[in-house]
């Protein structure tokens, strides 16, 4: 396979513009992409007679864009912190390979009162890393630290709508709801947190935000900043040691580099961008020595808008920009067709989807006339429409490390530019994104992506009393129409019933455009061949991570 680049000059107004893409053809020729080298634990299997039978030990190394901002789960709203989190923590309960709810911690459950009251029994014998048995009391500590106004989460609402909790005993208690409430159970499927250690601590300035103090498979045993993270395996693990001793992240923020060294066998797993998946892994070396999988990821990418700025404060400006952007373009130029567009929020083929909405055509046309009547106009003749004075000139504000996003900004900027509109691209190193831009505020338009969760409550992103500093609605989003929609949607319980109001929410992001919603990508993990016990789900393949396991002549330390 061979790769070639072209450039091409477009001509358009005010200039000439650049604008790049990959031709990759098969010309039976040596692709840029070499082979893998093998490491001293890629060992020839299909030479090696190798025991079948789970063991213990070895490490697995995993490759990071970004490295978590804090380890304590409530206080944090990044991806890589939560990652980190689910290894040191456990909960009441938790998804199945399924994706349905299943008890954890908790021995049992039971939902009385039609939905009204929940009794959960906790296992006996869950130990903190310290030793400390984990009890009811710790549950409640956890449910006042999250409605406690004190407390800097944004995951508070749901605790919120318990109106009482009740310790039965050390193991059992019980939480009332005034209302049918569809989130109750999901609630508890929350990280629960240490009483003991951090009942007098200043959560905002605490050593347990980086020497955390959990009850999960992994224990934290070393934190280097901006280079690895190691977690070694808990041998008081209630559920059971895990099978692989060692887990290591690496913090790599470029995904070429991070791609470099997967290949040079100096990392086990990580997520390929479809280019490496279909053109830069392919061979026999490559099959003998990594497994690679695909499936629709439950995450969404999206371009945001800062709603406060006087660009986008304007709806007509936001649908203009859904009709300048080519979505399928940048399905084919970016994710190489490894994605689907999307409309909202949701995973397109589940329950909730809104299959009814039909998405704005890429329309540069219509896309002009929309800005010309919020008032953009080019008045001075110099290609760039203006407003009062101000010309339409604003910067995207993406992760560095990520180059799909950036792929995508760049696609977004050359569309933009043939209406009219400057945009420049700015990257910024992932801890600092979040903490000095996005909770902040300091931001004209961003791409960034979202996890999809199980339950279509989107209260904590879309409704108006979380358009505060550090709350997950950071654009800034505010209709009192949809805020009665995600109340009355979060009170239903019955998917029949759920289905027609979360259809409306849809329709409403649909046409006030907060965010254009861009793309769902496909998930396309590799893990070298010698991990075993890998089970394909439709939650992915790291939901039974702790039963992985390497035969003991194919394990690294």
């Amino acid at each position: 396979m061979k790769i070639c680049m072209r450039v091409i000059y477009t001509k358009g107004m005010g200039g000439f513009f650049l604008f790049f893409f990959f031709l990759l053809f098969f010309s039976g020729c040596e692709s840029f992409e070499s082979s893998p080298t093998p490491s001293p634990g890629q060992v020839n299997t299909d030479t090696q007679v190798l025991d079948t039978r789970p063991q213990q030990g070895g490490r697995i190394l995993f490759g990071s864009i970004g490295e978590p901002s804090n380890l304590i789960p409530p206080l944090a709203s990044d991806g890589a912190s939560h990652e980190l989190a689910d290894y040191l923590y456990v909960a009441l309960l938790r998804y199945n390979k399924d994706i349905k709810l299943e008890p954890w911690a908790a021995k049992k459950y039971e939902v009385l009162d039609g939905g009204l009251r929940l009794r959960f029994e906790l296992r006996h014998g869950i130990h903190w890393f310290d030793g400390q048995e984990l009890t009811a009391e710790d549950v409640a500590f956890t449910y006042k630290l999250m409605i406690d106004p004190n407390t800097p989460t944004a995951y508070a609402e749901n605790f919120k709508a318990v109106q009482r909790f009740h310790i039965i005993d050390r193991y059992a208690f019980e939480v009332t709801y005034a209302k049918p409430f569809a989130q109750a159970l999901v609630t508890w499927a929350s990280s629960i947190l240490p009483k003991h250690i951090l009942e007098h601590e200043n959560l905002l300035d605490t050593q347990y935000s980086r020497h955390p103090v959990g009850a999960g498979p992994y224990r934290l045993k070393e934190w280097e900043p901006g280079r690895r993270i190691v977690l070694e395996a808990n041998d008081d693990y209630f559920e059971g040691r895990p099978k692989i001793n060692t887990v290591v992240y690496r913090f790599i923020p470029d995904t070429t580099t991070m791609f470099m060294e997967l290949k040079s066998g100096n990392l086990d797993m990580m997520s390929l961008s479809p280019q490496q998946y279909l053109y830069q892994t392919k061979g026999r070396e490559w099959d003998r020595l990594f497994h690679k999988f695909k499936y629709l990821s439950f995450s969404y990418t999206y371009l945001g808008y800062n709603l406060q700025s006087p660009f986008f404060s304007d709806v007509r400006v936001r649908q203009a920009f859904a009709h300048a952007i080519n979505k399928r373009e940048i399905i084919k130029g970016v994710l190489l067709g490894q994605g689907q567009t999307t409309i909202g929020p949701y995973k397109p083929g589940t329950w909730v989807y809104n299959t009814r909405i039909k998405d704005y055509v890429y329309d540069p046309e219509a896309a002009r006339r929309l800005l010309a009547q919020a008032g953009w106009i080019d008045h001075d003749g110099d290609g760039l429409l203006d407003r009062d004075g101000l010309p339409f000139s604003f910067t995207i504000l993406t992760n560095q490390g990520n180059n799909l996003r950036i792929k995508a900004a760049t696609i977004i900027q050359f569309r933009l530019k043939q209406i009219g509109i400057d945009v420049k691209i700015r990257t910024v190193e992932w801890a600092t994104f979040i903490k000095e831009f996005v909770n902040t505020g300091r931001f004209d338009a961003l791409i960034l992506g979202w996890n999809i969760v199980q339950d279509p409550d989107n209260y904590n992103v879309w409704h108006s009393s979380k358009a505060v500093p550090g709350g997950l609605n950071f654009v800034g989003y505010k209709n009192e129409e949809l805020d009665n929609l995600l109340d009355k949607g979060r009170s239903l319980l019955a998917q029949d019933k759920r289905k027609p109001v979360y259809d409306c929410i849809q329709e409403i992001l649909h046409r006030d455009q907060p965010y254009c919603f861009l793309y769902v990508p496909m998930s396309l993990p590799i893990v070298q061949s010698r991990f075993q016990g890998i089970r394909p789900a439709p939650a992915g393949i790291t939901y039974n991570f702790n039963d992985w396991w390497v035969p003991a002549a194919l394990q690294q330390n």
